[in-house]
């Protein structure tokens, strides 16, 4: 198996990792096989992977052809590790957080975010997983742009993005898109 910066070297990419967390942003295809095997520790029963994928439609945008993300970096990075901290205080038992998103042209059916966790038990992998996806999508700066039927402009889902701190503090975020 590859060691985490290996992989990160290998694609162009922008990244803030620890031994425990990898964030990161790809301009090139996501590492998922190799993501899922770094959360997989031998004290760890559950390893929860979310991948969200680019699809063929959107609400009012059928056909679908193409979708690119954009993202505002110098914000995005500290805002997926401040999501991975702020789920360390509320499921501690989580071993292995990643949050990866893709940059640029991302094809249908390609993966353009993958969220992983690992933890000794269920609930906490899951609940912990759920949190970071739905966090991302309401605080960090990335936003996809779409192409459909002779057509293109930015996602239907595009939002005002908040804060980590502006979220209630459950943490329960109202996006589901």
């Amino acid at each position: 198996m590859k060691h985490m910066s290996e992989t990160l070297e290998e694609s162009s990419y922008i990244a803030s990792s620890t031994e425990d967390d990898w964030c990161a942003l790809h301009a090139s295809d996501l590492p998922v096989d190799e993501v899922l095997q770094w959360a997989n520790q031998p004290s760890c029963g559950a390893v929860v992977l979310f991948t969200g994928n680019a699809r063929d439609h959107a609400p009012e945008r059928p056909n679908v052809s193409e979708l690119a993300f954009e993202s505002y970096e110098e914000q995005a990075l500290p805002r997926m590790q401040e999501i991975i901290n702020q789920a360390r205080v509320k499921w501690p038992e989580v071993k292995r957080l990643a949050l990866l998103h893709r940059t640029g042209k991302v094809e249908i059916g390609g993966t353009a975010v993958v969220v992983v966790a690992s933890s000794p038990h269920r609930p906490d992998a899951f609940e912990a997983a759920r949190f970071c996806i739905d966090v991302l999508k309401a605080t960090v700066p990335i936003w996809k742009y779409e192409k459909w039927d002779g057509n293109e402009s930015w996602g239907v889902d595009t939002q005002n993005i908040v804060t980590v701190s502006d979220l209630p503090p459950s943490g329960n975020v109202t996006n589901s898109v």
